[in-house]
């Protein structure tokens, strides 16, 4: 069983893949851990990403993939994983099928979490971080202190609204249509309502599974 997380920035993915791997009891695969975690263990690939990061390059999809093919053939996936964060493009999209199939295995659905893009902004504007210690926060204004260490709260630059629209504008451009690439190829696309409690997010997007 392997299943895409998909949405918006800000559409609650990261809140989502932890509650919804628990209670599938698979674990969770994201492009960036299971980057840093091939770079801490100096795997070929790892340091193959390691080097474009230094010269400042992005990492190209061939050597993402790669790592996460490494990943996808350990034990702790033979059950099955979530995916969050791996596909944000048709490019990649097309390269993961590849890696499924070269192990056997496929993408068995999609559940993309839907969100107006009016409340991400909302949402993402509220977010402020602390300068000193990075503990995140919600509803938190900037300037306020920080309650773990006393530092000053700050809100990140892309979390800025015009930050946001830009990201959106960009998801639209390149991610969307990866939606349209799943249906086409068969796989299952669950659409799921992201407002709402964190709770009840969750069992909709556990019943959309389960239908």
């Amino acid at each position: 069983m392997i299943i895409v997380l998909f949405g918006k920035p800000g559409a609650g993915k990261g809140t989502q893949a932890p509650l919804l791997a628990a209670a599938l009891g698979v674990p969770t695969l994201a492009t960036g851990d299971e980057l840093r975690a091939a770079i801490k263990a100096g795997t070929d690939l790892g340091r193959e990403a390691k080097a474009f990061m230094d010269r400042g390059d992005l990492v190209p999809d061939a050597v993402i993939l790669g790592i996460i093919k490494q990943a996808l053939s350990e034990p702790r996936t033979a059950n099955g994983v979530l995916l969050d964060g791996v596909v944000r493009t048709v490019p990649q999209a097309d390269g993961l099928a590849t890696v499924t199939h070269d192990l056997g295995k496929q993408v068995d659905a999609v559940l993309a979490f839907d969100i107006a893009d009016d409340e991400i902004v909302r949402r993402l504007a509220g977010r402020t971080v602390c300068e000193s210690c990075q503990t995140p926060y919600t509803g938190r204004a900037p300037n306020s202190a920080c309650d773990k260490c006393g530092g000053t709260l700050v809100r990140r630059k892309d979390d800025e609204p015009e930050a946001i629209r830009n990201r959106l504008s960009v998801y639209d451009r390149q991610t969307r249509p990866v939606l349209d690439w799943y249906a086409k190829h068969g796989t299952k696309v669950a659409v799921i309502d992201a407002v709402g409690s964190v709770q009840d997010v969750t069992a909709r997007a556990l019943g959309a599974l389960a239908s």
